[in-house]
């Protein structure tokens, strides 16, 4: 999950140029969602981590930073320019309470923190997806079995982080069970996924309890086969959802009702337990769409003992082609591919070092050593072909820029056999899309404090980075 930017001339695979200082233009935006780019954990709606905005690359500078006293897994920056995060606060105060999920809200030029909102505490992921809606708020579940839209304001005693709308879902989630995905959909809906394998939506007029009472909402729910869990989250298209389980992708559509309903089903090969590196027994990746039509395809890595990159038709679930993700790299991946045209880039999490209550069940093996990579992976109908692969030991969830055709991270320096994960410095790194080479490295921080954790930041407009560590939140401009 995690990732982040500058302005510079880029003309990789047809792209026009930006001069130095040119702020990016804003993009087309799909109603009932924030900007486009910086609103939702993978980019957009088809989860392909990429951005339509230029990051820090070879001018990258560390501008600010600041301590908010958690670890924030996604940033969202609003069209009134405020950066806002779902973090989990380490100690909560209302309760008094350990790893809470907060909103968070920074100052744009100190990246201090302003204010927050503590939220009721639920499942880890229950306070990580989310996504920023046309208004400016963060659409949030919460541990009490609730969507929550919290938004910010100034007041005169200050900057405040509020609860403005809650919808009720709790009668459609089992006891021990939490929200694991949140996403909308092109059609005003609200999709939700649990981890036990609940996949609802909620109907666009969907209202809860407000100063004036309750209104009437939609909630439709269905449940997937049990024993199916969710760790990822749920990638949206114009006609559905891409969902995927510990063992199957599932293609999605909606009743006339708004009920989901499964048009295809693919099992894939789970392993034979949880690989390090990775945070469940099954497959690491939210499925990303891209493509024909930008939708028409839907990828997704398994958890074989060599890990296989599977394509599917996305209507028919046909296989496009298929191959093993790495070559030289850690054999798995936690992270989504990220997808640019016809094009797939994928890094690899095998043997990265998750705080044990992050994990689900043991791994095997027990342990494994983080030499990290990445490749890129080009699809069309004829099948795969690797185009290259390198040794960047990512440690966040990056973002691809098709503005700027550079990939921007935080990550480590070369594997040294032997070598401890978290200690040493932390890197913000740029690679080039066409060629896999790094084009810059800068020292952003020092482990362990400074630990990406695999968190999400995002790139703003101007070009800003907004990226968190388990200890600080950086501003990496140019």
């Amino acid at each position: 999950m995690v990732r982040f930017w500058a302005v510079m001339a880029a003309t990789v695979l047809g792209l026009g140029m930006l001069g130095g200082g040119v702020v990016a233009a804003a993009p087309a935006e799909t109603p009932g969602l924030g900007p486009t780019g910086t609103s939702l954990m993978h980019g957009d709606l088809g989860s392909t981590d990429s951005t339509p905005f230029p990051g820090p690359g070879r001018s990258a500078r560390l501008v600010a930073s600041s301590v908010p006293g958690g670890a924030c897994a996604a940033t969202f920056v609003g069209r009134d320019g405020m950066p806002i995060s779902l973090c989990t606060q380490f100690v909560g105060t209302s309760p008094p309470t350990v790893a809470v999920a907060t909103v968070t809200l920074f100052d744009p030029v100190t990246a201090a923190p302003l204010a927050r909102r503590q939220l009721t505490k639920g499942g880890l992921l229950g306070g990580v997806y989310g996504y920023l809606d046309g208004r400016d708020r963060v659409v949030v579940a919460d541990g009490s079995g609730a969507i929550l839209r919290v938004g910010h304001r100034k007041t005169r005693a200050g900057w405040q982080v509020y609860v403005d709308d809650r919808i009720d879902i709790s009668r459609h989630i089992p006891a021990g069970d939490s929200v694991t995905g949140l996403a909308p959909d092109h059609d005003g809906r609200i999709w939700f996924a649990t981890t036990h394998g609940v996949v609802g939506t909620v109907s666009p007029n969907g209202m809860s309890t407000n100063g004036s009472g309750t209104d009437r909402v939609r909630v439709r729910s269905m449940h997937l086969p049990r024993g199916e869990n969710l760790g990822n989250g749920l990638s949206v298209r114009a006609s559905g959802a891409s969902i995927l389980t510990t063992h199957a992708l599932y293609e999605m559509r909606v009743r006339a009702d708004g009920t989901p309903l499964v048009v295809w089903r693919r099992a894939y090969e789970r392993g034979r337990a949880r690989m390090p590196g990775q945070l469940t027994w099954g497959s690491g990746t939210t499925p990303t769409y891209f493509g024909p039509g930008g939708d028409g395809w839907v990828a997704i890595v398994d958890n074989a003992v060599r890990p296989q990159l599977i394509v599917y038709d996305s209507d028919t679930g046909d296989t496009v082609c298929r191959m093993p993700a790495f070559d030289r790299s850690g054999q798995g991946t936690e992270n989504s591919p990220m997808a640019w045209g016809d094009s797939l880039v994928i890094p690899s999490t095998y043997g990265y070092q998750y705080p044990p209550m992050a994990v689900d069940g043991p791994s095997v093996p027990a342990t494994a050593p983080f030499v990290g990579g990445s490749t890129r992976i080009d699809v069309s109908a004829q099948g795969c072909r690797r185009v290259w692969e390198n040794r960047d030991r990512i440690a966040t969830l990056p973002r691809l820029s098709r503005a700027d055709g550079l990939i921007h991270a935080l990550g480590y320096g070369p594997y040294v056999p032997g070598s401890i994960q978290q200690a040493g410095p932390i890197y913000y790194v740029a690679t080039d899309f066409a060629t896999g080479k790094r084009v810059r490295t800068l020292e952003v921080g020092h482990g362990p404090v400074d630990e990406p954790l695999e968190l999400t930041g995002t790139i703003a407009r101007d070009g800003t980075m907004w990226q968190a560590t388990v200890g600080r939140m950086l501003k990496i401009g140019r």
